[in-house]
């Protein structure tokens, strides 16, 4: 994903919630103070089934689908289920508001946490991002990319971890541990579930392929350009 390509979605997404560009930005340089250099060929997929593991509560049952994987990326506490279902995971995509002590362990131990900063996250990068080890630190933003800081696309963790399993060549993803009409969810993260919805469907088009999250649902999905 190039930005030019993710620049007319995201400004979608800032109009639809009225979110600022300066404030991403904002974050983006505060993340910039502490990132390094990430060798994506740490996470390449290519030819591989991955699980995009998801953070709603269908996931214990689901966890089979995450084992049964070539590689899994999981959203935020999604990492703390699999975990009791003993299932390890290959990168955690967070943007560091529920478990950042999950994030923490992981990347001492040498798994790599997938850091996100956003316009109203800057105290929590701040807080937690430094005392990550660097070196399994890939941070990424929403915004236009600088230096150290990427953007593969993708809004909310979960998508944005198939945006990224995408962009490192997966050859077939899963999604254990979706449910985009969650009832227990509040307005605005239904909200993000929508265009978690509408971005899923993007990227299979762009892919050519068909996401088994998706069906049933697509008649009534808007599509992006």
């Amino acid at each position: 994903m190039e930005f030019a390509d993710w620049a007319p979605v995201y400004e979608e997404i800032l109009a639809d919630f009225g979110f600022g560009r300066a404030a991403d930005e904002r974050a983006r340089d505060v993340l910039a103070e502490y990132a390094e250099p990430f060798a994506l060929s740490r996470l390449d997929c290519t030819g591989q089934r991955v699980a995009i593991a998801g953070g709603a509560p269908s996931l214990a049952g689901e966890a089979e689908t995450a084992a049964d994987a070539d590689v899994v990326f999981a959203a935020s506490t999604a990492v703390d289920v699999l975990a009791d279902a003993g299932v390890s995971v290959d990168l955690m995509v967070t943007d560091l508001d529920k478990n950042p002590e999950t994030a923490r362990r992981l990347t001492e131990s040498g798994t790599p946490v997938a850091a996100h900063a956003h316009g109203d996250n800057i105290p929590a990068v701040r807080e937690h991002v430094p005392t990550f080890d660097a070196e399994h630190v890939l941070a990424t933003t929403q915004a236009e990319p600088v230096d150290a800081v990427y953007n593969f696309g993708g809004f909310t963790d979960g998508d944005r971890a198939a945006f990224l399993a995408d962009h490192c060549g997966a050859a077939e993803l899963a999604f254990p541990g979706w449910d985009f009409d969650d009832p227990s969810v509040g307005d605005q993260k239904a909200r993000k579930l929508a265009w978690a919805e509408r971005l899923l469907y993007w990227l299979e088009r762009r892919r050519g392929d068909r996401f088994a999250v998706l069906d049933g649902r697509r008649d009534g999905l808007d599509a992006l350009p």
